[in-house]
């Protein structure tokens, strides 16, 4: 495997370094809205690359190395030594279509000598609990599927996706690995610490919250956001809930405010929100929150560093909620994670509206939030 880095100037991209004989299959764009906007920034990359399929996203912050980026754009290409990909995607308009749109892209995917999916998609118009239940209908379970919704910064307004084109809103993208020397490791840790009772989710639809402990849930949770509910969505970054079954041991899943709706005081999650499940505030804990983007890459690396000495491509999706904590120690993060690693590792990545994972110790793909998750990838 063979990589090359690139960042962009705002007029053209930089190479980081110089790669010899190289023919990559596959090019990683993230970008902040503003700066994928810019006609030259994915014109002036697929010029580079004209044979290439060029695949990313917007982002609410680009990774690079060791070092978090802000309204810019990174790219890595990558060339396999034996392995190949294949990609698909669809277009969607509302969250409600998630499901299909996942069961369509798992058909698009061939399936021979499958071994990780990467899904970038739109981070507004999706709800990532059904597009992964969809996802999953027609893949092998022993596939490893990671990824992440695109992200607008702190806004909340529109997300972009490109799928070898142009930069559009709407859009979800699958790449497919395959070979029989690829190695993928992927890892998923948070770092936030619970507060306040619980309350069960009395009236929701899908991602959409209506009621706690049959109250109206907006109202319930601006009471604890203070001043600070003037700011929303945004603000609710800063305090997500975690969900969990009342009749189960799981220690839950984290999930974040996308809008709300004054009108019903209601309020639109990344993920479903079920009937009967139980909700507890969270906050942030900055010692934590770098722990657990080390204990994300612990999780990737398994055996893969130990074995394989080559080139490897670590892809790195956090959550926006975890940069407007960290703020201008954000680059703590992936400094602990790039420490993880062999410097044969290349780290790009971005910070997301959710991350896509499989859980670690029972390996089922849940959506994440307030989460680093790392996909590992390598030939051994």
């Amino acid at each position: 495997m063979k990589i090359q880095e690139l960042i962009y100037d705002g007029e053209a991209w930089q190479k980081q370094d110089v790669k010899t004989g190289f023919s990559p299959q596959l090019v990683l764009l993230f970008a902040s809205k503003g700066t994928l906007l810019q006609a030259n920034c994915y014109e002036s990359l697929k010029r580079l690359y004209p044979e290439t399929p060029v695949l990313g996203c917007s982002t609410a912050g680009e990774i690079l190395g060791e070092r978090v980026y802000d309204d810019s754009a990174v790219a890595t290409a990558v060339q396999f030594d034996s392995s190949t990909i294949s990609y698909a995607s669809v277009n969607i308009d509302s969250a409600k279509e998630s499901f299909d749109k996942g069961v369509e892209l798992s058909n698009m995917l061939p399936k021979n000598d499958l071994k990780n999916v990467l899904i970038i998609s739109d981070g507004q118009k999706v709800n990532g609990t059904t597009l992964i239940e969809g996802l999953k209908k027609h893949i092998d379970q022993d596939v490893v599927v990671t990824g992440g919704l695109a992200g607008d910064g702190p806004n909340f307004e529109e997300t972009l996706v490109v799928a070898n084109d142009h930069p559009k809103s709407g859009v979800i993208v699958a790449i497919g690995f395959y070979g029989s020397k690829l190695q993928v490791g992927y890892g998923s840790a948070g770092g936030w610490d619970s507060f306040g009772p619980n309350r069960k989710i009395t009236k929701s639809k899908a991602n959409i919250l209506y009621e706690l402990d049959g109250k109206p849930a907006l109202e319930l949770y601006k009471t604890y956001l203070g001043e600070e509910a003037d700011n929303l969505p945004s603000s609710a970054l800063l305090f997500p809930l975690t969900i969990r079954d009342y009749n189960s041991a799981d220690t839950g899943k984290v999930r974040t405010i996308l809008a709300v709706n004054e009108v019903d005081n209601s309020m639109t999650f990344a993920g479903d929100m079920p009937e009967g499940n139980i909700a507890q505030l969270m906050m942030a804990n900055f010692e934590n929150l770098v722990e657990g983007a080390e204990d994300s890459a612990k999780h990737a690396i398994t055996d893969i560093i130990a074995k394989n000495r080559g080139e490897k491509l670590a892809i790195l999706i956090s959550c926006v909620g975890r940069k407007l904590v960290l703020g201008p120690k954000i680059d703590e993060e992936v400094e602990a994670t790039k420490q993880m690693f062999d410097g044969q590792t290349t780290q790009i990545g971005f910070y997301s509206y959710g991350e896509i994972s499989p859980q670690f110790g029972t390996g089922s793909c849940e959506l994440h939030n307030q989460t680093m998750t790392i996909t590992l990838i390598s030939e051994g």
